[in-house]
């Protein structure tokens, strides 16, 4: 019997995450078909359902032996209690494909941590801030634990792998300008951030950027990855609904402002993020 050290066995894990994820969305996909446009709260609170689009991963949404858990799983869970309504949550790996959902109206809330930027304002519909994030570099560590890049300037040349459609893309073009020198970029479709983080830790890719909440979250498993070269500045992570969905996006903030407050809140984001 061949036996996987620790850090295959964390590798397999990471890698079928993928795997399980497209697979979750396939069968739900088959039997769905998108709804015309998207829906506002009236017709969502008429069916009793609300339909959640966000990532799969140890943090966000995830299986446990016997159910369901994640930093959002908890919030869209407690928000649909809050209403009355029964939350469909389905796993998409892609950004780009949860926008598209939004859309289209196959999803009627992305619950995933979205940077509040400019180019998506025109798009989306932001909730209230329910994080604070930034942008960081993920590089392995060197054989004496340094590593190769401690600023943003020892970007020129390097390649860095990105989510396809994530904010990051543009941040990253911005400061190829800022630094006068290319920074190649290369976007994946397929992954999520633990992914990302599995495959600088095993050298498939040498650099990837990522959002530094998941990726501390998640680090403890990676013992050669580093993240403490940041990119860019702390900004303001929310959820998203469509520009046709105002009172949902009335809704979510007046419920997302008061149950911040609470201590089911800060008890749900000490257990996901270990903060204080």
């Amino acid at each position: 019997m061949i036996k996987l050290s620790l850090t295959q066995t964390k590798w397999m894990k990471y890698l079928l995450l993928g795997l399980v994820c497209s697979l979750i969305s396939f069968f739900w996909f088959r039997d769905k078909s998108p709804h015309p446009q998207p829906r506002d709260y009236a017709a969502i609170s008429a069916e009793g359902v609300i339909r959640v689009a966000t990532e799969y991963n140890s943090v966000s949404y995830f299986a446990t032996s016997d159910s369901m858990a994640g930093f959002n799983y908890e919030l869209i869970q407690a928000f649909a209690r809050s209403k009355g309504l029964k939350a469909e949550i389905i796993p998409e790996m892609s950004f780009e494909k949860r926008l598209q959902g939004l859309a289209n109206g196959t999803f009627d809330v992305i619950a995933y941590g979205i940077q509040t930027t400019s180019e998506f304002k025109d798009s989306l519909l932001f909730t209230a801030p329910i994080s604070l994030s930034k942008q960081v570099l993920v590089q392995r560590k060197l054989a004496d634990g340094k590593v190769a890049i401690t600023s943003q300037l020892g970007l020129a040349g390097k390649t860095l792998h990105l989510i396809k459609g994530s904010p990051a893309v543009m941040r990253i073009k911005n400061l190829g300008n800022e630094i006068g020198d290319t920074i190649y970029i290369k976007e994946v479709d397929k992954y999520g951030t633990e992914q990302l983080l599995a495959m600088v830790e095993h050298g498939d890719i040498d650099y990837a950027v990522c959002d530094e909440e998941i990726a501390r979250a998640s680090v403890d498993s990676f013992p050669q990855i580093d993240i403490s070269t940041g990119i860019s500045f702390n900004q303001f992570n929310s959820w998203a609904v469509s520009k046709q969905s105002p009172a949902l996006r009335d809704s979510l903030n007046n419920w997302i402002k008061s149950f911040m407050k609470t201590k089911d809140f800060k008890k749900i984001y000490r257990s996901y993020y270990k903060k204080d």
